[in-house]
């Protein structure tokens, strides 16, 4: 039998067993800005607000991006994948998405055991 969570058309996301779900952030075009983590609490502020909130595990608390720098990811739209443990946020940044202040937080290349910057 089909998950109902795979088949039917009702947002029931599948948090792990600390009550996350994985979110990737990207622009309209398909940039990866950032991975974070939501709970039940952040995806509905973010539901609420149209701007993403994420929940900080280092914090242990809910983190708006851009809460201190202004640099605010606005949702434009929101996918969830088939079986409902992660979500694609596509999101207008209003500056950098990193907090070193590059535009992305994949701003480095693995190169064996080394890295390089990129772009």
């Amino acid at each position: 039998m089909a998950d109902p969570r795979e088949t039917e058309l009702v947002l029931d996301p599948k948090y792990d067993a600390a009550g996350l779900i994985t979110a990737v952030v990207t622009t309209r075009d398909g940039a990866l800005l950032m991975v974070a983590h939501m709970n039940a609490e952040a995806l509905a502020a973010t539901q609420a607000s149209g701007e993403a909130t994420f929940w900080s595990r280092s914090r242990a608390r809910l983190w708006k991006k851009g809460e201190t720098s202004g640099n605010v990811l606005r949702v434009v739209e929101m996918r969830i994948d088939c079986d409902q443990d992660a979500l694609w946020i596509i999101a207008d940044p209003a500056g950098p998405a990193c907090h070193t202040g590059a535009a992305s937080c994949f701003y480095r290349r693995v190169d064996g055991d080394r890295l390089q910057a990129i772009g």
